[in-house]
């Protein structure tokens, strides 16, 4: 029997991207779901691709950039379940733009999104976990929050907070019944630069999401197997696909000058503005 089966998990973002694979595979191991994001479409489509209909999952429109529609969905299920054992704080977005070109309106859409909405997450989620027998809290940082790229220093700015914020509160649960973990994916097959702000308008959406593609080595499906593996396993710290253990080692060898030994984060960075 699975490790998830029979618990109670939460999943922000779930509409696509490494959010509905997780759904997908917590379902299919027997987990019951409460999933969130802000588009109705696809979060009404992750329900449909859920193969074990009987297993409960419920979803709500969660912009979780909104504290009080956080914790207002977080008291909902305490209602419903009193507990939850999993949280995977997942919902992201992207805004690519150098720090001259960049204005306030989209950054701070970018960092209440994707630092605020850990932030919300996690603070609306932790008096839920303290109930489970063993909680699980993943925050989604990214291996952008290991190191710096141009174009990216909003999205930079929120996920080394993430970063920052996690690791805090790891230290702060030791030896609770709450693991925490930080996920730092390299490149992700999702339709994170297909749903971007910035950038040059002369390239269309569509063209930014194939062309980041093919710079992105790791499936969503894939990611979410190896989130699932660090829940079970009560890993800390997770790096997904080789490309972001790579990026983690020369971060550490040339903390400086990094961008030397990986160059093709340049395009990646492109790919995302």
């Amino acid at each position: 029997m699975a490790y998830s089966s029979g618990k109670v998990a939460v999943i922000t973002g779930a509409g696509s991207g490494i959010g509905r694979a997780l759904a997908l595979q917590l379902n299919a191991e027997g987990c019951q779901l409460y999933l969130s994001d802000v588009k109705d479409e696809t979060l009404a489509e992750t329900l449909s691709l859920l193969t074990r209909p009987e297993v409960a999952a419920s979803s709500r429109l969660v912009d979780v950039a909104d504290r009080e529609a956080v914790h207002a969905w977080a008291g909902h299920i305490a209602k419903e379940r009193g507990h939850v054992d999993i949280v995977v704080n997942n919902a992201g977005v992207a805004y690519g733009a150098t720090v001259e070109e960049s204005d306030y309106e989209h950054m701070e859409w970018l960092i209440n999104i994707n630092l605020w909405g850990v932030i919300h997450g996690t603070m609306a989620y932790l008096p839920l976990l303290k109930k489970s027998g063993q909680g699980h809290l993943v925050n989604i940082s990214s291996v952008f929050g290991i190191i710096s790229v141009p174009t990216q220093s909003a999205y930079n700015a929120a996920k080394f907070g993430v970063r920052g914020f996690t690791e805090a509160l790891r230290h702060e649960m030791a030896g609770s019944n709450i693991h925490v973990c930080c996920v730092h994916p390299g490149g992700i097959k999702t339709n994170i630069a297909r749903d971007s702000r910035g950038g040059d308008p002369a390239v269309s959406k569509e063209e930014r999401a194939n062309l980041f593609e093919q710079l992105a080595p790791t499936s969503a499906e894939s990611a979410a197997a190896q989130i699932v593996g660090a829940i079970e396993t009560r890993k800390k710290r997770l790096l997904i696909g080789r490309d972001a253990k790579y990026i983690s080692l020369v971060s550490r060898l040339f903390p400086v000058n990094y961008l030397r030994f990986v160059p093709g984060l340049g395009k990646v960075g492109d790919q995302l503005s």
